[in-house]
């Protein structure tokens, strides 16, 4: 839609109806210390053809994964999407963010949602699920807030250093406010968890695990369920790679109480970095403190199904002092997204996938190690794993950027500085056997 400004016609009919002189009589509540005296250092403005050339300069400094070869992971991946995924979402009866308040006009959003709902649950074995949040983040930050609320003894969450960096700054920043406290477990030298540390914690309401963890590695998601039930808290679990469950077993089997996820890889796109969705589940117990919304199937007057919003923890919906989150927006368009791509690929198709990666990524560390890298844990892992560079990988691994097209890992010094020229890379099923040949040769 075109912007058209309003005309001076316009404004005076409208300072008539409020009844105000002018316009900046509208704003005669704000103190003058608060107000700007100087002019806005902005620039002059631009015709519409001007603006767009400019918009598309700027646009033209980012790089998009599809004309690059992409060896990074760490919670956001490059994989490939069905094209029947972004036809469907581009349907005008799809494209909306938000869970829809009129079931008699919205069947269709409401059932894509339960069906997503429904697929979630059976790819992370969990009694149910909510209608998408923003984030993993968000989502595994909701998951402590409902673990330090039930148990009322305890102002601690226990949470692995090896859960994503930027997650576990959410987490302080949801829970630190009211007075509860993170406390990061160690990791051992195996790139895993650290059970004996987590199991010397007292007074503790939860305990949150990752994985496959931020390494890539793989944890004994049964071994933390049994101290988390010695202690009697809730077992959190999380993932950024929706795509390992596809070859590992699923939180639910392994007793996890409440599981929070990334759902980028469903067949979201990239995308500089977001949006991303939040997957969050958990047992049946857990229903009534789950937030956002839930979308339920029943039958109207005809017998019919039909499908409802029915549980919504918010301050819209309950009173205030009793609801679980102030989440006030659902990731409605990636959720359906998402439905779309499991329902696309099916059981079978994300074990290949799944398979595929894990593949993949043997193949790239085997490389690599020829190409003069170590390798730095023993544990197993899915697509993404550390080596250790060899001296001047840094300096070559900025080049390959701009000479080769080539994203050659992540560099960990800055999450956990003890990881002095550490690498993280990833690969996933749309890097080819030549690609990673062709990575080992140029950093040789």
């Amino acid at each position: 839609m075109r912007y058209l400004p309003h005309t001076k016609e316009d404004i005076d009919q409208m300072l008539a109806i409020t009844g105000h002189a002018s316009v900046d009589d509208l704003f005669e509540t704000i103190p003058n210390a608060l107000k700007t005296k100087a002019p806005l250092d902005i620039p002059e403005a631009l015709s519409e053809w001007d603006l767009d050339a400019h918009m598309e300069t700027l646009a033209s400094a980012n790089i998009a994964c599809k004309n690059y070869k992409c060896f990074i992971g760490a919670g956001s991946y490059d994989h490939f999407i069905p094209a029947i995924v972004p036809y469907l979402i581009s349907r005008s009866e799809f494209a909306t963010a938000y869970t829809p308040y009129q079931p008699e006009v919205s069947q269709g959003t409401l059932q894509g949602i339960y069906e997503f709902q429904t697929m979630i649950t059976e790819l992370l074995g969990m009694d149910i699920a909510t209608a998408s949040h923003y984030d993993c983040g968000t989502a595994l930050a909701e998951c402590a807030l409902i673990a330090l609320r039930k148990n009322k003894k305890a102002n601690k969450i226990a949470v692995s250093s090896l859960v994503h960096p930027s997650h576990r700054q959410i987490i302080n920043t949801y829970i630190t406010p009211s007075g509860y406290e993170l406390v990061e477990i160690p990791r051992t030298e195996e790139g895993l968890t650290d059970t004996a540390a987590l199991a010397a914690m007292d007074g503790l309401a939860g305990v949150a695990i990752q994985s496959p963890n931020f390494f890539g590695n793989i944890e004994d998601l049964g071994a933390f369920k049994a101290i988390a039930e010695a202690k009697d808290i809730l077992f959190i679990t999380s993932f950024t790679e929706s795509l390992a469950y596809g070859l590992l077993k699923n939180p639910g089997s392994c007793g996890a109480d409440l599981v929070a996820g990334e759902g980028q890889s469903l067949g979201i796109a990239k995308s500089f970095g977001g949006p991303g969705l939040g997957l969050l589940a958990g047992s049946k117990k857990l229903m009534r403190n789950l937030p956002g919304r839930l979308i339920g199937r029943t039958k109207d007057a005809n017998g019919d199904d039909g499908y409802v919003l029915t549980l919504a923890t918010r301050e819209q919906h309950i009173k205030r002092g009793k609801a679980s989150s102030n989440i006030c927006s659902n990731n409605g368009l990636n959720a359906m997204i998402a439905a779309m791509y499991l329902a696309t690929v099916g059981k079978i198709g994300i074990r290949e996938i799944a398979q595929q990666n894990h593949d993949n990524a043997v193949y790239l560390k085997e490389v690599l190690e020829k190409a003069g890298f170590e390798s730095v844990f023993d544990a197993p892992f899915f697509n993404e794993f550390v080596v250790k560079a060899p001296k001047g990988f840094s300096q070559k691994r900025t080049d390959l950027i701009q000479s080769q097209c080539i994203f050659a890992g992540i560099d960990l010094e800055s999450y956990y500085p003890e990881l002095k020229d550490h690498y993280l890379f990833c690969a996933t099923e749309k890097v080819s056997k030549k690609d990673m040949d062709q990575l080992a040769k140029e950093v040789q």
